[in-house]
């Protein structure tokens, strides 16, 4: 019977047509059972009996051989009636993953849902809870049949449950519970399990017997059973077990008998047929007897199995006789028909079981499909249901990068997957060395449905290391790697070394943190000295320095900060050179109590809810706090030490600080360190401690009510570094990886601590120059270093990082060149059939993908027969390896089907052999078209174009070949877009195919003809993409000195077994008398002897063991002629000049004769005649040949009337020759002459002070005239004197003629400054003079230079009121006569009147409007003509401009009249009066106003009119007087006097002290 799988109890879909027959009865049968009873038997098994194939169909057989060699999962024995224990039977599933909720099927027993317990997914064995239940499982094995070899009985104890044991029997179930508990001999446990088998007469005649034994409950209800019926149940089950054990003893004596020991396989226990979901692991098991022992092979479909072919899919094992295959993972794919085939010397037989792989198809929760912790099922959940498989691969991958600092950097994938679902989208993970990376601002990522990529915007050394891409789809995922490297940045200061990197923040406080970093790899060619730390407030952009002094170690705890306020902090290294560039800054930190911290975190702010509660403590009296408990030295180096401590318990209901104190160990000298500010953290850094020393720490707490009792001391601390710098690494082995790259492994240096990582370097061997190989330290022993140089030799060398430092380098490498490992060729692929005969048959395959960097040495090709689709034993077809892509398999049989196998060799050894091919039947090909051509391949690969090449077909059909059509398409593009290239059939098996378009991937085909058709096509080639790639050389022609035409073609991607072969029409060069082959290094030259009809044709060159390198050169008639000619004149040569003979007049009037030839050899030389007479190197001539630059000269020293005439240069270089001639005769020769003499007398004018620039004028920005010239050959002693009109100028200041420029600046320049200006340089050595005329016409140009630029000074007409009326003016930097000023209004030349008037008045030109109407409103022009072009400026004085301006102007006029009118006092009143008592006091002034103003007086403030005593006048509306005739000291006072009409008031004020002489006092 089959027990009810899981699936089908779990799922509401469940097809019930899967319940087998007999299931489906039993499984009612129970559920009509209201009282039945129920035992678990551990090790369960299903029940096989040889001699009853009802007993057979009934059981099933399940192993597991992980943890019990008979254990089936989940089968369980059920307990019913006496009548019903004929039908009861055990259930199991064998190696399936069973629900954790139930063992068994309970149906109303109680029993059964007390000792059910979950199974696990597997063959692991079941727990059935004897620690909980007090029950305990016997097993006793006993020997049922015979073996060779007998098994042992053996006791399973509670901790050897999982253990795996030789054979089990059925288990069986009564209607009482038949074990009572646990007897105390062996002999009654016989009894009892013999009683069993005997009640159900079902004993097993199987190779062994597994008896299980539980305890079950003691109720009274299981005991009712007579003791008597028990007793004569076991007897009898004794006496049958003792007569089953004799036949099988028998039975195998005779086995042993000579006659019959062997005997053919025979499966005692059968596979069994499985339905499961995909994802999950299924076991067939089988067992097998035979002699000898049979040995079991298991197919797929008539497949045999590989599972080195699907490493890790199948897990086939045999142990004990029992024989199982595992497949993992299931897919789709794997639904099929299986089966064991068991084989000996006596026969074969075979056993069948199918597998079909369900998918789910129902409906789920969509928000299931974007959670990445599904609890459903341990299946992947997409749109279209459970453990939907996709494929996920990377397309136009990122490879190894490099960058610098501060640039940008990116990388991306182009995501494909299939089954493309919309609407589920895949999750984009990327990691930097293992750890998931979120979007920053400096790290940014994008996902356009397509590519993923990441972008560095501002890359830093933290940024360097191994970055991967995760795409994933439900629980399906692919990753990508590839590494970044991020070089320093260019240091601002030569030297100086590169910045540190990864600034973190640790055990921050609220006024303390301790800031740690990396050390860089650069250290600018000096060791660094140490570190600067700078913080900044967050929110700000001021960095302060933290350490006064450079700190060594690489981490610094700071302090000072502000409690509730964030900060963030960067570092930067220092040597003797300069200080290095700064970090990237660190993450922000917050000075906070970490308690505070850790509250904020968990409790966030909450959003206002328009409530503020306020809550008071009841006030507390002050207590003092406690000392601080748990006092400890966390870290100490040379510059600090830092202390760590608990705060007291009692400290009151306020916020407590704390004091820290120090003590020289050994002495009572406590000094306190935080004198001014206490201290707010439970952390502390002691500074200013000396270096070896020895200190004792304490610290005491304090707050409003005082200062608490110290903590207890420290022990005695040493100031010292106590993280030694590291030791350096040992054993530096380098090995080769890529082409680019070398793996570097190291051991860990001795007594290593804290070890923050490596730094790698590598040179050039013999170049003595070191360059990091990485940036980042590198955790591990074990690092690629990439970008090197092919073919290079490198060492390296390794050193260690901490905290404390930079260790010492280890040794130096042994030297490695740079080149890809070799490995053995991966498997060849595409096995065609070329031809087929009775007998043999031709196959063809392609060439590996990877050749494992070394050349292909060969081919071993396999076969096998197919007998109604079952695979035979793999033959060798070939003992020496095949060196073609084509090999004929002979002695074949006819109409027999073979699958055949390709293994490529290298010197690494065989590769891993192909796939096996589909089956080919062995027959007599009869078709009359051809067979398909073979070994199609693409070369010369450039972005438009490619070379096709192929062999003929082996079967070439009833009639000759008599053409090839070739066939393309784009990769991607279907079936149907083939198309043919040519409309012809080719006689060559070649063709070059153009018209590409580049970046598109292509492939092809080649199609044979004959007279009765077009044949079958060859394989597809492998997809090419259209593209030149960089570095892509072409064949070059060239024409030696001695005429020889040859080929070259050059590498530079070539291994050391890379080889040149060159071909002709694209077939191997056979004939080689008329070629020369020369090959050196990476360059190959293939040269003619004669080059004729003979050669002409395609000459293409290939360089093995590279990525597709050749090139190819067409020699035609017409190229053969341009050769030949080219090779002639080299043969014949003459020396090509660049110039022919000239002549030139050098600086000391020498005149040279020269020539220049194209090219000279070393061995070049050349003849000079003179009127056909050869002349020689002498005082007079002066003769040189340059065979580098290929020039020719001959320096005379003097032209002289005899050396008029002709002059010929004669070359000779090997065989070539050539000559130029110069005819200098008649005037010809008497202007050199001239010129000669003429550059003699200026050089020796040059040899004392010159001007190189003779005396001119500029006009400045300010419009000022400088005199200007240029002077050479100047030294302190040389003078200069400037002249006008033959008198010296005297200057101030003395010339220090720098940048060879003396100027005269002339300020205000205007027509008194004209006339004739001159400069002399003079010292020792001579003199010279440069004159400038400023006259006439000179002096016009310049003034008119001076007015434009006055001109263009002028600033914006500007508007100003006056009193008189209103002015337009504006500046020039200053004015002069010869700038003509002119005024427009309404474009109409203004006529000047006393109205309206013009001037200039300093630096201001206006136009003044007396008493401006209505009529002067409009737009004016101001003109201001230099002579040459007119500048304008204009001004609208209209609308609101006039108006306002009006309006001003009525204002002042007023407010002049006014101030023309009003009262006022001219003079005559003092200030103060002094006067004796008794005297006479007159004061007089004179007043004006118009109309005539009121006069009044004041004393102190009041009013003052005449009396007797004062008499106050005012006389003709003018004259005012103040009269006392006797003062007294009550005249004292200040006394006013007020003038007033209706234009103002005036007043003037005069103090007046009357004093009494001193005799009168007394």
């Amino acid at each position: 019977m089959m027990s009810l799988p899981f699936y089908q109890r779990h799922h509401e879909h469940y097809d019930r047509a899967y319940r087998h027959k007999a299931l489906s009865s039993t499984v009612s049968q129970y559920q009509k059972e209201t009282k039945s009873k129920s035992a678990v038997y551990a090790q369960g098994s299903a029940a096989y009996a040889r001699g009853s194939a009802a007993h057979r169909h009934s059981s099933a057989a399940g192993f597991s051989l992980d943890s019990s060699a008979a254990y089936s999962h989940g089968s369980t024995a059920y307990d019913h009636s006496a009548m019903q224990s004929k039908r009861s039977a055990a259930y199991s599933l064998d190696s399936q993953s069973l629900s954790t909720s139930s063992a068994a099927y309970s149906h109303g027993s109680e029993s059964i849902n007390k000792l059910a317990a979950a199974y696990r997914l597997g063959s692991e064995a079941y727990n059935f809870g004897l620690k909980n239940s007090n029950l305990m499982i016997e097993d006793q094995s006993y020997k049922m049949s015979p073996k060779a070899k007998r098994a042992k009985q053996s006791l399973i104890s509670e901790d050897k449950e999982n253990e795996a044991i030789d054979y089990s029997v059925p288990i069986f179930t009564g209607r009482e519970v038949n074990i009572s508990g646990i007897t105390d001999t062996e002999e009654e446990r016989i009894k009892e399990s013999a009683a069993y088998v005997a009640k159900r007469n079902l004993f097993a005649t199987g190779e062994g017997v597994s008896v299980s034994k539980v305890a079950k409950t003691t109720s009274e209800e299981e005991h009712h059973e007579k003791k008597s019926r028990k007793v004569a149940i076991r007897e009898s089950a004794e006496r049958v077990a003792m007569k089953k054990t004799l036949e099988d003893t028998q039975a195998f004596h005779k086995k042993l008998n000579q006659d019959k020991l062997l005997h053919p396989p025979e499966f005692i226990i059968e596979p069994r047929s499985h339905t499961i979901w995909e994802k999950e692991n299924v076991r067939f098991n089988c067992s097998v007897a035979g002699w000898p022992a049979p040995r079991v092979t298991w197919y797929k479909n008539n497949v045999p199995i590989d599972v080195q072919a699907h490493p890790g899919k199948y897990i086939i094992q045999s142990r004990y006789g029992l024989h199982s295959l595992e497949i993992t993972e299931c897919e789709f794919d794997d639904t099929a028909q299986y089966h064991a085939s068991a084989m000996n010397v006596k026969g074969e037989v075979s056993v069948y079981a199918s597998l079909v792989v369900k998918r789910y198809k129902g409906e789920i929760d969509a928000s299931l499909l974007h959670s990445r912790n599904l609890s459903l099922s341990p299946f992947a959940v997409t749109p279209h249901g459970y453990a939907s498989r996709f494929e996920i691969s990377f397309v136009d991958k990122f490879d190894v990068a490099f960058g610098r600092e501060g640039e940008t950097m990116s990388l991306g994938c182009t995501v494909v997957i299939n089954p493309d679902i919309k609407r589920f989208k895949p999750d984009i993970e990327w990691y930097r060395n293992g750890v998931l990376i979120t979007p920053s601002k400096w790290v940014q990522m994008q996902w356009s449905g397509e590519r993923a990529s990441l972008t560095l915007t501002h890359a830093n050394k933290e940024d360097e290391g191994l970055y991967t891409l995760r795409v994933a789809m439900g629980e399906y995922y692919e990753e990508y790697s590839g590494y970044v490297f991020v070089r320093d940045a260019d240091a601002e200061i030569p030297g100086a070394p590169g910045a540190p990197l990864d600034v973190q923040c640790l055990d921050a406080n609220k006024d303390y943190v301790i800031v740690s970093w990396k050390q860089p790899a650069v250290d600018g060619g000096n060791p660094i000295l140490g570190y600067f730390i700078d913080r900044c407030e967050v929110g700000t952009s001021h960095w302060t320095q933290c350490n006064e002094n450079p700190v060594k170690f690489a981490r610094f705890p700071v302090t000072g900060l502000i409690e509730g306020r964030s900060y963030i902090f960067r570092v930067r290294a220092v040597n003797k050179a300069g200080v290095s560039l700064p970090s990237r800054v660190s993450e922000p930190v917050a000075a906070l109590d970490p308690a505070d911290r850790a509250r904020l975190r968990s409790h966030p702010s909450a959003p206002w809810t328009g409530q503020i509660i306020v809550t008071e403590e009841e006030p507390a009296e002050g207590v003092v706090p406690g000392p601080p408990t748990d006092l400890q030295v966390i870290e100490a180096t040379k510059n600090y030490v830092v202390l760590s401590w608990k705060p007291p318990g009692q400290r009151g209901h306020e916020g407590i600080m704390y004091f820290v104190e120090k003590c020289v160990a050994g002495t009572e000298d406590w000094q306190r360190v935080n004198t001014e500010i206490p201290v707010k953290s439970p952390r502390f850094a002691v500074f200013d401690l000396s270096e070896g020393k020895s200190y004792c720490f304490r610290v005491r707490c304090c707050n409003s009510a005082g200062i608490g009792e110290p903590s207890e001391a420290t022990e005695a601390t040493v100031v010292d570094d106590k993280l030694d710098i590291p030791k350096a690494p040992g054993r530096i082995l380098p090995t080769r990886n890529t082409d680019t790259s070398v793996v570097v492994t190291w051991t860990e240096p001795p007594d290593a601590k804290e070890l923050v990582g490596y730094y790698i370097e590598s040179s050039v061997e013999g170049s003595g120059r070191w360059e990091p190989c990485n940036n980042n330290p590198v955790k591990g022993t074990r690092f690629i270093c990439h970008g090197l140089s092919n073919g290079e030799k490198y060492i390296f060398r390794v050193r260690a990082v901490n905290a404390a430092g930079l260790s010492e380098f280890s040794q130096e490498s042994e030297p490695i060149e740079v080149k890809a490992a070799i490995a053995a060729p991966s498997p060849p692929y595409d096995i065609v059939v070329l031809e087929s005969v009775r007998d043999s048959m031709v196959l063809g395959w392609k060439q590996p993908e990877a050749i494992g960097g070394a050349e292909i040495t060969g081919y071993y090709v396999n076969y096998r027969e197919v007998v109604d689709g079952v695979p035979g034993k793999w033959k060798e077809a070939n003992i020496k390896a095949v060196t073609e892509r084509a090999y004929r398999i002979r002695n074949l049989k006819e109409n027999m089907v073979y699958q055949f196998q390709v293994a490529a060799a290298n010197l690494a050894g065989v590769g891993t052999p192909s796939k096996p091919s589909k089956p080919f039947k062995c027959e007599e090909w009869t078709i009359a078209v051809p067979g398909p051509p073979h070994d199609v391949k693409c070369t010369e690969v450039r972005k438009d174009s490619l070379v096709l090449l192929w062999k003929e077909p082996v079967y070439s059909g009833r009639s000759p070949i008599v053409g090839y059509y070739v066939d393309m398409k784009e990769t991607e593009a279907k079936e149907e877009h083939w198309r043919s290239v040519n409309e012809k059939p080719l006689q060559k098996k070649f063709l070059k195919i153009g018209g590409l378009t580049q970046g598109v991937s292509y492939v092809f085909r080649v199609r044979a003809t004959n007279q009765a058709g077009v044949g079958k096509p060859s394989d597809v080639t492998d997809a090419v993409v259209a593209e030149t790639r960089p570095g892509t050389k072409e064949v070059v022609v060239d024409v030696d000195d001695n005429g020889v035409i040859s080929l070259n073609f050059e590498c530079d991607q070539m291994s050391p077994d890379s080889k040149f072969i060159w071909s002709k029409n694209y077939e191997p060069i056979e004939d080689d008398s008329r070629l020369n082959i020369n090959t050196k290094g990476g360059k190959s030259k293939l040269s003619f002897k004669d080059l004729g009809e003979d050669d002409l044709g395609i000459y293409s060159c290939i360089v093995t063991d590279t990525d597709g390198v050749s090139s190819s050169y067409t020699i035609d008639e017409e190229e053969m002629k341009r050769l030949l000619a080219l090779s002639h004149e080299r043969q014949f040569p003459t020396v090509p000049l660049v110039s022919e003979l000239a002549v030139e007049i050098l600086e000391k009037g020498e005149v040279r004769f020269w020539l220049q030839a194209e090219k000279l050899s070393g061995n070049a030389k050349a003849n000079f005649v003179f009127n056909d007479k050869e002349i020689f190197n002498g005082e007079k001539y002066k003769m040189k040949v340059d065979q580098k630059t290929g020039l020719v000269e001959m320096i005379m020293d003097k032209l002289e009337e005899k050396d008029e005439g002709t002059y010929t240069f004669q070359l000779q270089d090997g065989k070539a020759t050539n000559q130029s001639s110069l005819v200098l005769i008649g005037d010809v020769f008497k202007k050199l002459r001239d010129e000669a003499d003429f550059q003699r007398k200026e050089w020796h004018r040059k040899q004392g002070p010159h001007f190189v620039d003779k005396l001119g004028w500029e006009v400045t920005d300010e419009c000022n005239v400088m005199l200007k010239c240029k002077v050479a050959n100047i030294k302190k002693e040389t003078h200069i004197v400037w002249y006008k009109d033959d008198r010296e100028i005297m200057v101030d200041e003395e010339h220090d003629f720098k940048d060879g420029v003396c100027t005269l600046l002339i300020s205000e320049f205007s027509k008194k400054d004209a006339g004739t200006y001159e400069v002399i340089l003079k010292d020792d050595r001579g003199k010279d003079s440069s004159e400038l005329k400023l006259k006439d016409t000179a002096f016009a140009d310049l003034m008119n230079e001076v007015c434009r630029r006055i001109a263009l000074s002028a600033t914006d007409l500007k508007i100003q009121s006056t009193a008189e009326g209103i002015r337009l003016y504006s500046y020039v930097t200053y004015y002069v006569e010869d700038l003509r000023v002119g005024w427009l209004h309404n474009d109409t030349q203004i006529k000047f009147t006393d109205r309206m008037r013009t001037g200039v008045t300093g630096e201001q030109i206006w136009l003044q409007i007396n008493e401006p109407t209505p009529q002067d409103k409009g737009r004016y022009i101001m003109e201001l003509f230099d002579g040459n072009t007119t500048h304008k400026k204009t001004v609208d004085l209209s609308g609101q401009a006039f108006d306002e301006a009006f309006a001003e102007f009525q204002r002042l006029k007023q407010a002049a009249i006014a101030e023309k009118n009003r009262a006022r006092v001219l003079g005559g009143l003092p200030d103060v009066v002094t006067i004796q008592e008794g005297k006479a006091l007159n004061l007089s002034c004179t007043v004006w106003g118009d109309p005539t103003p009121e006069v009044s007086w004041l004393k102190n403030e009041k009013s003052f009119v005449s009396d007797a005593n004062c008499i106050l006048k005012f006389e003709s509306g003018k004259n005012v007087s103040f009269s006392i005739s006797a003062v007294s000291t009550q005249d004292s006072g200040k006394y006013s006097i007020v003038v007033k009409n209706k234009y103002g008031t005036e007043t003037s004020d005069v103090t007046v002290s009357v004093y009494i002489p001193e005799e009168e006092r007394v």
